[in-house]
């Protein structure tokens, strides 16, 4: 641990070199979602190649940048792709990025990613926020517990902030965006869900599925971070059949339809933080 918590450090004082004040937010982004990178300013990119103890983003629509500028007047960093539990890092590698952000003094997490609607009443592009959800992955807090980000037992009953859902909300009327709000079921990927699977997560109250976004947000939540999610719909569980399959190229082609609606979200939700 005390290695880990050294690496930690080390990053921490790699990215101060680079930037010249300490963000107020950092943002996630998943699959098909980095427009939003595009949109800040004064901006300085730094590959995840050039970062200390980061690694490589794998998956399909992540670019592996890290962001950091301004976004509707305020400073953030943005994280253009994630890194999974399926393409075998530990845990620890998964979150190690939100470690940083924490250590830096970063006080918001906003996390976003591609999901599949489980819910029937949800359609390829809907914009979900996320109220709560449900781990069916490891728990990325099992070992020895880091006493300087939080305690032992860090309570998970509200870990998605309901002033900035309230926010997103107002904020989205205003722009003449729907939202739907539901529960975002985690796991471990890689492969897709079968259709009895999909059941099941219905019947034990998951709207969304997805295989990412839960483990930053129990390493975000244990750091003392305000949380907020939100989930692109990309495909849609009613919709599957034995000749009717999910692909992965569709997947990120739907995220990025929907991408601008939710970068400029984001944006108006940030100006208000």
């Amino acid at each position: 641990m005390d290695k880990y918590i050294r690496q930690i450090d080390d990053t921490v004082d790699f990215l101060r070199t680079r930037i010249s004040e300490t963000p107020c937010a950092a943002i996630v982004l998943g699959s098909g979602l980095g427009k939003l990178g595009d949109h800040i300013g004064n901006a300085t990119t730094i590959p995840y190649s050039e970062i200390p103890n980061f690694k490589t983003s794998t998956a399909a629509g992540h670019k592996g940048n890290l962001i950091f500028g301004m976004l509707a007047g305020k400073p953030v960093v943005a994280m253009q792709g994630r890194f999974h539990y399926y393409e075998g890092y530990t845990m620890q590698e998964v979150t190690f990025p939100v470690r940083v952000f924490a250590r830096m003094g970063i006080k918001t997490l906003f996390v976003s990613n591609a999901a599949g609607g489980v819910n029937p009443d949800f359609h390829v592009g809907d914009l979900m926020i996320i109220t709560d959800h449900i781990n069916r992955m490891p728990n990325p807090l099992v070992g020895p517990n880091m006493e300087e980000f939080g305690p032992r037992f860090p309570d998970m009953t509200t870990v998605y902030s309901r002033r900035i859902r309230t926010i997103a909300q107002r904020q989205a009327e205003v722009m003449g965006i729907k939202l739907k709000e539901g529960v975002y079921l985690a796991s471990t990927g890689p492969t897709y869900e079968t259709l009895a699977e999909y059941r099941y997560f219905a019947i034990i109250g998951a709207d969304a599925v997805g295989m990412s976004t839960v483990p930053e947000v129990i390493v975000a939540r244990h750091s003392g971070m305000e949380i907020f999610g939100m989930s692109v719909i990309t495909n849609e569980a009613a919709m599957l059949s034995d000749t009717c399959l999910n692909d992965g190229n569709d997947v990120v082609e739907a995220a990025d339809r929907a991408a601008d609606r939710m970068t400029n979200l984001f944006e108006n939700i940030i100006a208000e933080i």
